[in-house]
């Protein structure tokens, strides 16, 4: 099995297409059907289900996918760790991160990772936590700032603590609760219309745990993908979110009032990573970096 067949193959698992692969790739069409029968040969197995608009993984191809995806980010990270022993960080720094997280400066963090290290390509994937985490386990991202979930910490990805904060419940100033101007529970919000994420982000996956930890159903009403979004729908009187502390800052006409009865349940943000021996010079560069910044 030679590098570039797996090349090749998680092309065209990514594109779904051969002539697209073909063209990101720069080979010829027939090269890169080759490749994949060859590899298909080796295995034994059809990796690819083909139609006239379009391929997909088969079983077989979805559980090479994973392994492939792995082997080829731990033969980048080898040619990377190479160049840095030579006194060069070169290569590219594949980072994933939450929306407004807390701990980190990113914007700031990576232009000044690019004035010490512009050999280096840096690429940024926002997503969801869950998401995050899967992605740096199967080696498609060197690192990624998240909030803490069940799966970290185990033999293909590590949580490296940034900060925690307590959460919060912001409102409307016209709405009972912010009139009322003290700390609530969970209990006593059980009845209100609820402004949260989709159910991957970090914000939600804790404020579902610290419902769910006081026995208290909730119904999410209004589901959005972006914190402005949210803050806006609360502005309008459409319902309550419960979100970090920091969230206070971004919209000061709103009221902010303390959650209790929420026992050790947090908003911890953390750096996920690869193990040590995996990690790449740029995500260890990058980490070091954040914490001069913190110092």
């Amino acid at each position: 099995m030679e590098l570039r067949h797996l090349q090749h193959f998680v092309a065209v698992a990514e594109d779904q297409h051969f002539t697209r692969a073909a063209e990101r790739l720069m080979v010829s069409q027939s090269g890169l059907s080759a490749s994949i029968r060859a590899l298909e040969r080796e295995l034994q197995t059809p990796l690819f289900v083909r139609t006239t608009r379009r391929v997909t993984l088969t079983p077989a191809g979805r559980a090479l996918l994973t392994e492939a995806e792995r082997i080829l980010a731990q033969v980048r990270s080898a040619h990377e760790a190479v160049a840095a022993v030579q006194g060069v960080l070169r290569g590219m720094l594949a980072l994933g991160s939450e929306q407004c997280i807390a701990g980190v400066h990113l914007a700031s963090l990576l232009a000044a990772f690019r004035r010490q290290h512009p050999d280096v390509e840096i690429c940024l994937r926002q997503a969801g936590s869950g998401a995050l985490a899967e992605e740096v386990a199967a080696g498609r991202l060197d690192l990624a700032f998240a909030v803490r979930g069940e799966r970290e910490d185990t033999d293909q990805l590590r949580a490296v603590p940034l900060t925690s904060e307590p959460m919060i419940v912001l409102s409307h100033a016209s709405h009972p609760i912010a009139r009322a101007g003290a700390a609530v529970t969970p209990e006593d919000l059980g009845d209100e219309v609820f402004v949260d994420f989709h159910p991957d982000w970090g914000p939600r996956r804790t404020t579902d745990s610290v419902f769910a930890a006081a026995g208290v159903r909730r119904s999410v009403a209004l589901e959005v993908n972006d914190v402005h979004t949210l803050l806006d729908l609360v502005e309008e009187g459409l319902g309550v979110a419960v979100v970090p502390r920091h969230f206070r800052h971004k919209r000061k006409s709103l009221t902010a009032l303390p959650v209790k009865g929420t026992g050790e349940t947090v908003y911890e943000t953390v750096a996920l990573l690869p193990p040590s021996q995996a990690t790449s010079p740029a995500a260890r560069a990058l980490m070091a970096l954040l914490e001069t910044q913190d110092a």
